[in-house]
C-alpha cells in the first residue's frame, strides 16, 4: 500500500495507491489546507485515520529543494525528514522528492486529456523533456531516457538570473533589483511574479490601475486570482491586468525556450504548475511563442520542440505515486503527447 502526497504551502493532497489498481484508480484521496497542521506527520495521521487504512511505504513531493532526504517547505514552517517520517508513520520506506520532479515523473504517463498542446513541433523519440511549473514560485525539472525508461531529475533553475529581452523587461529588472538585489526568474515568472509585474506597471505609469480594482485588490489576501479574472474578462477586460499577463506570458515563453536549449529538450517542453492552465488564452497568443522562438541562430532548432500545458491538477500527486510503484509498471518506449 503506497501513500503518496503533494505537499504545498497552501494545500496538501494525499492518495493511497496499490500496484494492482495503478495510478488512475487510487483507493482513497483527500485534500487538506496546509494551515492548521503543525507537521506533515500530523496531516498524514488524519488522512490515514479517516481512510481506515495503513500504508507500507510513502513518497511525498514537496515544494522546496531536497537534500539528503530533508526539505524545508516553502511558505510552511515545516522541516520534512525521511527518517522521522518512517518512525512516526511506522512504515518501512519513506521518500521525499521535489514536487516538480514529481510532476516530471508523471510526464511519461500523460494522456491526451491531461494536456493542452500549444505547439505540435516534431518530437524526437526518447528525446529529453523539460518541465517548467509556475505556481506560487517557479519550479523546474527534466527527464532523460536511460535506455529503458524516462527518469526525472530535479532542478532549482527557477532561481537563476532573470535575463530581460526587451526594454520594458529591462525596466522591470531595474525596478526589482532595487527592491531585492538579486532577481531570479521566479521573481517575474510565478504567482509572486504576476504581482511584481502588476505593481511595476502601475508604479511606472505604463498602465493605470482603476480605482474600483484597487479597492477590490485591497480586500484580497492573494491578488493573483483577481488579476487573472479581470485579464480574461471577455466583455470588459482590464488593461493593466491584460498587460500584466501579456508580459508574464512573454517571460514564461523566454524561459521555456531557455530550458529547451539547456537540456536540448527534443522530446518536448511541459508547462506545469497552477498558473498555465488558468491563462491558456494568453499562452495561445503571440507573445509566448514569439519569446519561445527568439533564440537567434537556434530559432529553427527550438521551433521543432513541442510545447504542452499539463492540465491535470493531480500531476504532482500522481508523479509521487509513480516514484513509489514498481519499475515494471512504468511505461518504457511509449511517448507521451
Amino acid at each position: 500500500m503506497l501513500l503518496a502526497g503533494d505537499i504545498g504551502g497552501t494545500k496538501l493532497l494525499f492518495g493511497l495507491f496499490s500496484e494492482e489498481r495503478g495510478l488512475r484508480r487510487p483507493l482513497a484521496e483527500a485534500v487538506y489546507p496546509s494551515i492548521g497542521y503543525g507537521s506533515l506527520e500530523e496531516a498524514v495521521g488524519r488522512f490515514l485515520k479517516e481512510t481506515g487504512r495503513r500504508a507500507t511505504k510513502a513518497v511525498f513531493g514537496v515544494a522546496g529543494p531536497v537534500f539528503e532526504g530533508k526539505s524545508q517547505i516553502t511558505n510552511l514552517p515545516w522541516v520534512i525528514d525521511e527518517g522521522l517520517l518512517r518512525e512516526a508513520l511506522k512504515i518501512k520506506s519513506a521518500r521525499v522528492i521535489n514536487d516538480v520532479e514529481a510532476v516530471a515523473s508523471f510526464v511519461p504517463f500523460l494522456r491526451k486529456e491531461d494536456v493542452s498542446t500549444l505547439r505540435e513541433g516534431a518530437p524526437v523519440r526518447h528525446g529529453a523533456k523539460a518541465v517548467i511549473a509556475p505556481g506560487t514560485g517557479l519550479g523546474e525539472a527534466w527527464l532523460a531516457w536511460d535506455g529503458k525508461q524516462y527518469r526525472a531529475y530535479p532542478s532549482e533553475g527557477g532561481h537563476a538570473d532573470f535575463a530581460p529581452a526587451t526594454q520594458i523587461e529591462n525596466d522591470l529588472l531595474a525596478t526589482l533589483r532595487g527592491l531585492h538585489g538579486h532577481v531570479s526568474y521566479e521573481r517575474v515568472c510565478s504567482g509572486i511574479g504576476i504581482v511584481n509585474i502588476y505593481n511595476f506597471l502601475k508604479k511606472s505609469g505604463v498602465a493605470a490601475e482603476p480605482a474600483w480594482l484597487a479597492q477590490r485588490l485591497n480586500r484580497e489576501a492573494d491578488p493573483v486570482p483577481m488579476i487573472v479574472e479581470k485579464a480574461l474578462d471577455r466583455e470588459t477586460p482590464c488593461d493593466i491586468c491584460v498587460r500584466t499577463l501579456g508580459l508574464f506570458a512573454s517571460i514564461l515563453g523566454a524561459e521555456a525556450g531557455n530550458m529547451a536549449l539547456k537540456i536540448l529538450a527534443t522530446g518536448g517542453i511541459y508547462l506545469g504548475g497552477g498558473i498555465p492552465p488558468r491563462i491558456l488564452p494568453f499562452l495561445e497568443k503571440g507573445p509566448f511563442t514569439e519569446a519561445f522562438l527568439r533564440k537567434g541562430r537556434m530559432r529553427d532548432l527550438v521551433a521543432r520542440i513541442p510545447v504542452h500545458v499539463i492540465t491535470n491538477p493531480k500531476a504532482a500527486l500522481l508523479g509521487a505515486a509513480v516514484q513509489g510503484l514498481k519499475p515494471e509498471t512504468r511505461p518504457r518506449s511509449r511517448s507521451s503527447k
